[in-house]
């Protein structure tokens, strides 16, 4: 079994071992297993029940992987993406008032759309009308959305009816406590520890069990199993609950287009990166297997959906693995199986305190920023979009109002100042369909 599997991977032609890709493998999950815990205190925002979510993401994250092992043959591994899943919850449910049902239906109808596309030759031209800097500024504008979440999360940013926002008590326990894990993780990551993120939120849940909270109890509750069997009947809250007609009936610009274009161009630019670091990028651009690897994206999100949880997209992470060694499919095969694993781990959803996963969305915010090191910023026709983009969202609140705002300033300007040539036809029609948005 192992030694065909080895030749379907192509162990001999790519010069690597079994021992090779189960080390990358195992490193590839432990960097990126923090998803784990941090998605179900985001979507439980959103009032999905947490351990279905962790269940779900655990699952979803697993056959999206295995996919991507398998069929693209990449070493590649996928979950639920941060940032869609904040749009998920704080901007869709939360921002629209939708039931995280309707949501749910919306990243369904998202997969399937992204495997039409990613099928086609529709993609190619689809993605490549959207101007570069907008497509480097939604990467920043969501880790700062991301970071503005943690940070509310952690009680270090609060409301103020003078101000909008304000500087939140540090003597809070609460919030002590995720600036410590702040600090943990940013020592490890500096430290070039592995799996830096997991680890931070581990430390800081523990310490949490011997910190006393506002309300004079524990903010770590160890109140059982921390493994245990899968619960399918905890599973079943969320497996098959999307409403897709919800999503159809609440209109496509609103939540639909947003999941989608943010997924088509995350997963664009993920895939391709992973691809440079894998050294099979070609010059224009593409490489063995992406094709299938977009598929495979678009599968894990359709399967996320279904198992219920925000859209599903290829992890940046996947790059630890690789530069342990990981050269195949093989990879994935191993991560994908971790995760699968990962179901018995459904109790800590309701054990992980929220000031433990607040450090997280934080740093993750900080690491999404690094693009805006590319965006042009000496042509203000290119940079002004770019920077209403990175703005808009987190000052909007809404993933969503970034994107379309970011388009539309774009073509403005570009019509301002008589550089048609720039246009395309995709962005004009884009336009038009936000001014009729808004209007109506």
């Amino acid at each position: 079994m192992f030694g065909a599997l080895a030749k379907y991977f192509g162990f001999r032609e790519k010069g690597t071992s079994w021992s090779n890709e189960i080390i990358a493998g195992l490193t590839t999950f432990v960097t990126m297993a923090y998803i784990l815990f941090v998605n179900p205190n985001i979507l439980g925002d959103a009032g999905m029940p947490k351990s279905a979510v962790l269940m779900a993401t655990a699952i979803g994250a697993g056959i999206a992987t295995l996919t991507m092992g398998l069929y693209a043959k990449l070493p590649f591994a996928l979950a639920p993406g941060m940032g869609l899943n904040a749009y998920f919850a704080y901007s869709v449910c939360h921002g629209f008032g939708l039931p995280w049902q309707v949501a749910l239906g919306a990243v369904f109808i998202d997969g399937i759309i992204f495997l039409i596309l990613s099928i086609l030759p529709v993609r190619k031209w689809i993605i490549q009308s959207i101007p570069l800097n907008i497509k480097l500024a939604t990467s920043v504008g969501i880790g700062l959305f991301i970071a503005l979440i943690g940070l509310r999360s952690a009680g270090i940013v609060v409301k103020s009816d003078a101000t909008l926002v304000t500087l939140g008590s540090l003597k809070t326990p609460e919030t002590l406590l995720s600036i410590f894990g702040i600090i943990v993780i940013a020592l490890l990551m500096a430290l070039n520890v592995k799996g830096n993120i997991l680890l931070g939120i581990i430390i800081t849940t523990i310490v949490g069990a011997f910190v006393k909270g506002s309300n004079g109890e524990y903010i770590t509750h160890f109140t059982g199993n921390i493994i245990a069997l899968p619960n399918w009947g905890e599973f079943s809250k969320t497996f098959l609950a999307l409403d897709i007609l919800g999503a159809l009936k609440w209109g496509f610009f609103s939540i639909i287009f947003t999941f989608t274009f943010v997924d088509m161009f995350d997963t664009v630019g993920t895939i391709s990166g992973l691809a440079s670091k894998l050294n099979i990028l070609k010059e224009d651009g593409s490489f063995e297997g992406a094709e299938r690897a977009l598929v495979s994206d678009a599968v894990g999100t359709i399967a996320g959906a279904l198992c219920g949880t925000s859209t599903i997209t290829t992890y940046i992470e996947s790059a630890a693995g690789i530069a342990e060694g990981g050269k195949t499919g093989a990879v994935s095969l191993v991560t994908g199986l971790l995760f699968l694993l990962s179901i018995i781990l459904w109790p800590l959803a309701g054990i992980i305190p929220s000031a433990a996963t607040a450090p997280a969305l934080v740093i993750v915010g900080f690491l999404m920023m690094e693009p805006i090191l590319k965006i042009n910023f000496k042509d203000i026709a290119e940079a002004l979009p770019a920077f209403v983009t990175i703005i808009a969202m987190p000052f909007t609140y809404s993933v969503a109002n970034g994107l379309i705002l970011g388009i539309l300033s774009y073509v403005l300007l570009k019509i301002l100042t008589g550089k048609f040539k720039d246009l395309n036809p995709v962005l004009i029609i884009l336009s038009i369909l936000f001014i009729l948005y808004f209007t109506f």
